[in-house]
C-alpha cells in the first residue's frame, strides 16, 4: 500500500478467532476429535442432531477455556449459559449452533503485543466457548461432481476470542495472532495447527478517513472470513482497506458523524 495514500485513512479491525482446545473428545459427546479419521466416522446421534438425545458437557474443555481466558486477561463471569445459533447449512444436521451471545462466561480482556512502535494493548471483548460446525468439500475443478459433507468436525470443542477493534493494520493484526498462538501452545490449550483447522481467523475491516470539517467519515465494516494463515490476514487486511478508499474516491458511500 503506497505511504501517501495510507496516510489519508485510519485502518480500523477487529479479529474473530476460533482455536480448537486440545482435548480428545467433542464439547457435548464422547466422539474422538482426532484429526484424518475416515469422513463420517466419528459420530453420533447427540453430535449428529438426532431427536431426543441431550448434550453433556465436556469438563475437559471448560476447564481449558476458562486457563485461556484468564491467559488474556478477562473477567470471568458469576453466571453464564447457552445460546443456539439458528441456521441452515448442509454440515450443521442440527440447525442450530450451541454457542454463548450475550452472556459469556469472559469478557473485557486484553493481549499486549510488541510493534515498531513500541508496546501495544489490544482489547477483548470476550472469549465464548461454542461447537464447530461439519466440513463441506465442493468439486472446486468444475467438473460438476457431488458436493460432499464430513461430519467428524461436528460438536468439536471452540474457543472464539473477539478482540475490540483496537488494531491499526495488517502487521499488528499478524504481531496478535502470532502472540495468541504463542501463549494458547504454550499452556497446552491448542495445538494452533492451521493447516488441520485448530486455528481460524475472521477478519472485520473498515477505515476511518478525516473529511475537509474535521469530521471522520467511516466506511462500512467488511468481515473477511475463514483466513488460514497470518501471512493471510495481514495482505487481506491491506487490500480490503486499500479497496475500501478506492471505492470511498469513487462514490463516496460512508457512514458519517463520528467527528
Amino acid at each position: 500500500m503506497d505511504n501517501a495514500v495510507e496516510e489519508k485513512f485510519k485502518i480500523v479491525v477487529g479479529l474473530e478467532v476460533h482455536v480448537q482446545l486440545l482435548t480428545k473428545t467433542k464439547l457435548f459427546c464422547g466422539c474422538s476429535t482426532k484429526f484424518g479419521l475416515a469422513p463420517n466416522s466419528s459420530t453420533c446421534p447427540v453430535c449428529i442432531g438426532m431427536p431426543g438425545v441431550l448434550p453433556v458437557m465436556n469438563k475437559h474443555a471448560f476447564e481449558l477455556a476458562m486457563k485461556a481466558a484468564l491467559a488474556i486477561n478477562c473477567t470471568i463471569a458469576t453466571y453464564t449459559k447457552w445460546d443456539r445459533k439458528n441456521y441452515y447449512y448442509p454440515d450443521l444436521p442440527k440447525n442450530f449452533q450451541i454457542s454463548q451471545y450475550d452472556l459469556p462466561f469472559s469478557s473485557e480482556g486484553h493481549l499486549e503485543i510488541e510493534t515498531s512502535q513500541g508496546t501495544r494493548k489490544i482489547g477483548i471483548f470476550r472469549a465464548h466457548l461454542e461447537e464447530d460446525a461439519g466440513k463441506s468439500m465442493h468439486d472446486e475443478s468444475g467438473g460438476g461432481s457431488d458436493s460432499k459433507v464430513d461430519l467428524n468436525r461436528t460438536g468439536t470443542p471452540l474457543l472464539e476470542i473477539v478482540s475490540k477493534p483496537d488494531i491499526r493494520s495488517g502487521e499488528e493484526a499478524r504481531l496478535y495472532l502470532e502472540e495468541l498462538k504463542l501463549l494458547l501452545k504454550e499452556l497446552e490449550i491448542s495445538d494452533c495447527e492451521m493447516q488441520e483447522g485448530s486455528l481460524r481467523c475472521d477478519a472485520n475491516v473498515n477505515i476511518h478517513i478525516t473529511m475537509p470539517d474535521g469530521t471522520i467519515a467511516a466506511t462500512p465494516i467488511v468481515e473477511v472470513k475463514n483466513l488460514n494463515s497470518f501471512r493471510a490476514v495481514e495482505k487481506s487486511i491491506k487490500y480490503e482497506a486499500q479497496r475500501q478508499y478506492d471505492q470511498f474516491q469513487k462514490d463516496g458511500k460512508v457512514y458519517r458523524g463520528l467527528g
